[in-house]
C-alpha cells in the first residue's frame, strides 16, 4: 500500500482512508492507489468498506494546480481523468457495500466519490456558521459536469432538485444536504468512522447472498451512470483548454495561494 492511503480493520470490514496531504487532492497516483486499495480489499475477502478522508475535509476534489501544470499534454490529462473516473467506477462496482465517511467537506471529485458509495455520513461542524458542505460545484470553476455524473446527483436528490445544484454548482451545508438526502446521516466529527462501521455491521448481519443480490440490482444505474459513453472523456478535456473554463481554473489556483 502506497503512503497515499491508510488502512484500518475493523473486523471484517475495512477502513480505507484518503491520506494525502493537505486537503486529499486527487491526482493520477491517489486515484489509482484508491482504485488498488479497494481491489485488495476485496481480494483479502473484506464484506465491507468505510471510505473516510482528513478532518474537515473528505477529499478537496480534482489536484486542479497538479492539472494546470499539464498544459497541454493531452496524454496526461486523459490519463488523469481516466484515473478519477476509474476510481469512481472502481467504488461503483464494488460487490460488497461501501460507506462514505466525511468528516468534512467533499466539494466537486471528492462529492463524485461519495456518490457512487452506498451510505454517507457525514460530520456535523462545531461551529454552526461555518458548516461542511457537499457538492458538485463545478460550473463554478467552468467546468462541464457530464451526464453520467448528473445521473448520479439526480439519483440521490431528484431531478429537478438535480438540475437547480448542478447549474449553479451550489455547495450544500450539512445540515440541508441532510434534508434533501444528499448525505444519509448527520454525527459529530469524531463519531463519522463509527457510525460508518455501525451501519455496515448492521447491513451485513442481513442474509448474505439475498442482499448482496438485491444490492447489485438497484446499484445497476448507478454503474450505468458511470459508462465511457455518458462521461465523454475526450470532449471532457477539450473543454477543459476552453478560455472562460481555463481563466476560472487559474483563478480558482490564484485564490487557493492566498
Amino acid at each position: 500500500m502506497t503512503g497515499l492511503i491508510e488502512t484500518t480493520d475493523h473486523g471484517d470490514i475495512r477502513e480505507i482512508r484518503l491520506a494525502r496531504p493537505p486537503v486529499n487532492a486527487l491526482n493520477t497516483e491517489l486515484c489509482r492507489a484508491l482504485i488498488e486499495a479497494i481491489n485488495r480489499a476485496l481480494d483479502d475477502g473484506v464484506r465491507g468498506i468505510v471510505l473516510a478522508g482528513n478532518p474537515k475535509i473528505f477529499s478537496a476534489g480534482m489536484d486542479v494546480p497538479y492539472l494546470l501544470s499539464l498544459g497541454d499534454n493531452r496524454p496526461a490529462l486523459l490519463d488523469a481523468w481516466q484515473a478519477f473516473f476509474g476510481a469512481a467506477r472502481t467504488l461503483a462496482e464494488s460487490r460488497i457495500p461501501v460507506v462514505a465517511a466525511l468528516t468534512g467537506h467533499a466539494p466537486a471529485g471528492g462529492c463524485v466519490l461519495a456518490l457512487c458509495c452506498d451510505y454517507r455520513v457525514m460530520a456535523r461542524s462545531v461551529d454552526s456558521a461555518r458548516p461542511f458542505a457537499i457538492g458538485l460545484n463545478e460550473t463554478e470553476v467552468g467546468l462541464v459536469v457530464p451526464e453520467g455524473i448528473q445521473r448520479l446527483m439526480r439519483r440521490v436528490v431528484g431531478p429537478y432538485r438535480a438540475e437547480r445544484l448542478l447549474v449553479a454548482g451550489e455547495m450544500v451545508p450539512a445540515e440541508h444536504a441532510l434534508q434533501i438526502g444528499l448525505v444519509d446521516e448527520l454525527v459529530d466529527q469524531q463519531d463519522v468512522t463509527a457510525r460508518a462501521v455501525a451501519w455496515l455491521e448492521k447491513l451485513l448481519r442481513l442474509p448474505h447472498h439475498p442482499m448482496l443480490q438485491t444490492r447489485a440490482l438497484a446499484r445497476r444505474d448507478l454503474i450505468e451512470a458511470l459508462d465511457p459513453g455518458l462521461i465523454q472523456l475526450e470532449r471532457f478535456v477539450d473543454a477543459w483548454h476552453a478560455p472562460d473554463t481555463q481563466a476560472a481554473l487559474h483563478a480558482l489556483v490564484a485564490k487557493l495561494k492566498k
